[in-house]
């Protein structure tokens, strides 16, 4: 089934909705987290597939990170990560669909894309890499469900934005 741009991507969420008249929380218990999955079929190229899964993500992750700290520039990383790891996955597509899933648990953005059919590339060989190990506190890959791999990377939600060494 072609997935159109008049149709939402299918996604699957555990946001929870804050009751009228409470303040929003940010989830601090162990084991609590939001996230939101999507899946985008075959029939998109890689192009179409890094568009489509960074509106899908631009439109649901104000209400993914309400109440983080710095939820502007949590979003603005996570968004640039998303949009590399969809790049290089959707280039080396190991499934039929590929799979992402943005995850938040009051102190990391977990982001997950799969699958690839190779071992994630060295930086010089996939530039958009740099940026994302750049960004995150930690990149790694498993082995999926579909003989490929599984690529994630983990941003960090700070209380004050970290200072560059830039000037």
């Amino acid at each position: 089934m072609t997935i159109s741009d008049a149709t939402p991507l299918p996604w699957a969420s555990s946001l929870r909705t804050t009751p009228a008249g409470k303040a929003a929380t940010v989830p601090h218990v162990l084991g609590i987290e939001n996230f939101l999955e999507f899946r985008i079929g075959p029939e998109h190229g890689p192009a179409d597939t890094m568009r489509r899964s960074h509106r899908f993500a631009a439109m649901v992750l104000p209400a993914l990170l309400a109440g983080a700290p710095n939820a502007n520039v949590v979003e603005e990383t996570a968004l640039a990560v998303l949009t590399e790891l969809v790049d290089v996955t959707a280039r080396h597509r190991a499934s039929i669909d590929l799979s992402g899933r943005i995850a938040y648990d009051g102190d990391h953005v977990l982001i997950t894309i799969g699958e690839m059919d190779q071992q994630l590339p060295d930086s010089e060989e996939e530039p958009g890499l740099f940026l994302v190990r750049r960004l995150t506190d930690e990149i790694g890959q498993y082995c999926g469900d579909e003989a490929g791999y599984v690529t994630w990377g983990s941003v960090p939600v700070r209380s004050k934005p970290s200072r560059s060494n830039n000037g």
